[in-house]
């Protein structure tokens, strides 16, 4: 494996809502996405999911709340925690996630990508 340098990955792709794996370790990717905007509601029965910011600001709606995470700060939405992220201009976060994580859960909207490339 070499190093990686996030915003080299960042610059290669302009699609939002669709991760880009960029690594990984123990059983889990590490993702790269692009968000603006809502997602959709939904959980991953299984799996833990860190959300990590490295530019602008996410909002993670849970039915209970919601957290804010500006730059340098990430959060674990446990498994079966249903949730919608959202961003109000365009956000670069990275995504720590078992192998296994469907993209939305058991959800399928047309944001949902059923495959994820590496990059």
């Amino acid at each position: 494996m070499t190093k990686v340098n996030l915003a080299e990955k960042f610059a290669l792709f302009d699609e939002r809502w669709t991760p880009k794996i960029v690594g990984e370790l123990n059983g889990q990717y590490v993702k790269l996405a692009k968000v603006k905007g809502k997602m959709v509601w939904h959980s991953h029965e299984d799996e833990d999911e860190l959300f990590l910011v490295v530019k602008g600001a996410l909002t993670l709606h849970f039915r209970d709340g919601q957290t804010r995470l500006k730059e340098g700060e990430f959060y674990i939405v446990p498994r079966g925690k249903e949730h919608l992220p959202e961003a109000e201009e365009e956000t670069h976060i990275v995504l720590f996630e078992p192998k296994s994580t469907a993209h939305t859960g058991k959800v399928k909207s047309d944001l949902t990508v059923d495959h994820q490339d590496w990059i």
